[in-house]
């Protein structure tokens, strides 16, 4: 192992953009074991009255998660909201055509949104435009958010919520352009439909926002073609575009998994690109904004290992599915993304970890047992409670590695972000082979603030074992620890990160 030389600076006057909190938000599907037996098992020793686990609840706050998107997904393109709502001993099952699973209707609407006051996050509601349509996202629209008395608010006010939910923000459908998605169909018949669906919901409710379907991935054949022809009819109605990516090692190859970040910063300005020619075209100053509402680490490949064993009447109640083991070299490889958001957050406004609580999830739970932080927990819960303000440029010379897929890659990315009170730094080091010896100039930020600054804070993720995971045996085998640093009369902050590593430094 070698130790490379590092140099950046910290300057707050490389400003990127204001940080919009919606950035750490997070994402609740009806999916396996995530609402069952996840935020929601009444008969476990810590369930509230209500019947959701406190020790998830405490979990999910300490993750720092702003919005949550709900309820999916995939599950959203089959599901009748109505299903959802009034007593629960007389709600429907309904079997789930995305996941092959059924659904028994026990958490809907106004239980998620209790939960949600509970763990203080934002509501983000998806409408299904596989299987339905403009009327029925009308009718959800007016059920939630509307104070005047019509058949649909009394109902609601029967249901226990005579006040309006009040949700801003909302998805016009999911991942559209899919084969596996209920309803998918071509972009210009979409973003017909999506269009109609979003001038009635703004007759309805004018202050909202709204989020059409992008590709659902950067592979996806007809990417770029298909962003330019929605947004050509929606342009106008809509304020976001989505984003979905999800990232795994492949054949063993970390170096490669470890330019994972560059995949993400190419899709996000791919499709800003995307949608600035589009209004551009149009002679339009408006600019889209992107929700990035899915991205993770997800070994798909289990998945569908798991989805061809299923049978024509097998049918399970919240199954095991999805439920990866999150290790070392995944930790790190999130916290690149994390990074690469923040470095892009001048356009993503908004962005959702697909999901929370064992479905690819930062969060497990046993049934009638404990729960425990995946190795992804830690970047998300440190980047969201350090990273607020204004996000920053942070060059760093460290060289490169070469990949297959980008060429010349850098060995470390870096942000930085600036608040009143002094500034937080994130950084991965993304070699298999050489530590990073960091060097970083703090004089701007000092001349900047007026005043001295001194580390508070510094949390190193990092394991000898690239393939070391917290289990239920050896919860808390990964985590993060203080590194050494130094900062010398010359105002440069210096430490050592080693080869795959994330880390983050709070100066006040």
């Amino acid at each position: 192992m070698t130790d490379a030389r590092a140099l950046g600076r910290l300057d707050p006057a490389l400003v990127i953009s204001d940080i919009d909190r919606r950035i750490f938000g997070g994402f609740v599907e009806h999916l396996g074991r995530h609402v069952y037996d996840g935020i929601f098992e009444p008969q476990h020793p810590l369930a509230d009255d209500a019947g959701f686990r406190t020790d998830v609840i405490a979990l999910v706050r300490e993750l720092g998660v702003s919005t949550i998107r709900y309820p999916g997904g995939n599950f959203v393109s089959g599901y009748r909201w109505e299903d959802g709502v009034g007593p629960v001993d007389r709600r429907p099952r309904r079997l789930d055509l995305a996941w092959h699973a059924t659904e028994t209707n026990e958490v809907g609407l106004h239980e998620f949104q209790d939960w949600l006051d509970k763990v203080g996050s934002e509501l983000m509601l998806a409408v299904n435009l596989g299987t339905r349509g403009t009327q029925e996202a009308l009718d959800l629209l007016e059920y939630a958010n509307t104070s005047v008395k019509t058949a649909l608010t009394d109902e609601r006010a029967a249901n226990g919520r005579p006040q309006p939910f009040g949700v801003k923000m909302w998805c016009l459908g999911n991942e559209m352009d899919g084969w596996w998605q209920l309803g998918h169909r071509s972009a210009s018949d979409y973003g017909k439909l999506a269009s109609r669906t979003a001038k009635g919901m703004r007759q309805l409710d004018p202050s909202i926002e709204l989020v059409v379907c992008g590709s659902s991935g950067r592979t996806m054949p007809t990417f770029g073609a298909w962003e330019r022809e929605v947004l050509e009819h929606t342009l106008d109605d809509v304020d976001f575009i989505s984003c979905h990516a999800y990232y795994q090692e492949h054949d063993g190859d970390a170096q490669e998994f470890l330019a994972s970040g560059v995949d993400m910063a190419k899709f996000i300005e791919e499709v800003v690109a995307t949608a600035d020619h589009v209004a551009a075209a149009r002679k339009s100053d408006k600019r889209i904004m992107i929700s990035f509402d899915e991205w993770n680490v997800w070994y798909l490949s289990k998945w569908q290992e798991q989805a061809a064993t299923y049978g024509p009447d097998d049918w399970p109640i919240a199954p095991r599915q999805l439920e990866d083991q999150y290790n070392a070299l995944d930790a790190v490889v999130f916290g690149d993304l994390l990074i690469t958001l923040l470095q892009h957050s001048d356009r993503v406004r908004s962005a959702s970890l697909a999901q929370l609580v064992n479905v690819i999830a930062p969060i497990m739970t046993e049934p009638g047992g404990s729960a425990w932080r995946q190795t992804t927990f830690y970047p998300f819960s440190l980047t969201s409670r350090l990273g607020h303000g204004r996000a920053l440029r942070l060059p760093v010379e460290a060289g490169t590695f070469e990949s297959d897929r980008f060429g010349a890659v850098a060995r470390v990315n870096a942000v930085a972000t600036v608040d009143a009170d002094g500034a937080s730094v994130f950084l991965v080091n993304r070699s298999t082979t050489d530590a990073a010896s960091l060097h970083i100039d703090l004089a701007p930020l000092i001349a900047a603030l007026g005043r001295d600054v001194s580390i508070v804070e510094t949390h190193l993720l990092h394991d000898d074992d690239l393939y070391a995971a917290n289990t239920l045996e050896e919860p808390e085998r990964v985590g993060v620890r203080p590194f050494p640093h130094a900062v010398d009369e010359s105002s440069v902050l210096s430490f050592t990160l080693p080869p795959v590593s994330w880390a983050a430094l709070r100066l006040e």
